[in-house]
């Protein structure tokens, strides 16, 4: 399921972004983020092309590298993809553009999210387990 979008409403112009985002151990920042990508992207697309200083400079965010750390960790939490893109200049040159944001289905991230939350619950029992056949061993072979 897409987001819920209200062009005009008794509200003005808004966007409604599902609860489970709030569910998904996101950092602060990180969320902040993703608001904004959301409130720009292309409502057919689901895409936006903001260079890091402009998200940054939108968001009083005074480091680009803190920017980049933040999408990042959208990426990695399924919210968003990204892809560079290249520009090129009046004398032909190529060049580097913005990079390519597309907001992903809310879906992909809560899926990813229990996924890792299910593999951590997996790992935390097998040394739970392990650690009480290591206590039990060493009760046998303490004499």
């Amino acid at each position: 399921m897409r987001y819920l979008y209200n062009q005009q409403n008794k509200f003005g112009n808004c966007f409604i972004l599902p609860n489970s985002i709030m569910q998904l151990n996101l950092n602060p920042i990180a969320r902040l983020i993703y608001f904004y990508l959301v409130y720009i992207e292309d409502r057919k697309t689901y895409q936006c092309y903001p260079s890091y200083k402009t998200i940054g400079k939108a968001l009083n965010i005074k480091s680009i590298t803190t920017v980049a750390k933040y999408v990042r960790e959208l990426e990695d939490k399924c919210l968003i993809y990204t892809e560079p893109t290249e520009v090129i200049l009046k004398n032909g040159k190529k060049q580097n553009g913005n990079l390519k944001y597309t907001i992903r289905p809310i879906q992909d991230a809560v899926e990813y999210f229990h996924q890792q939350q299910m593999k951590k619950f997996q790992e935390d029992l097998a040394r739970e387990k392990a650690q009480r056949m290591l206590e039990e061993y060493d009760k046998k072979h303490s004499k």
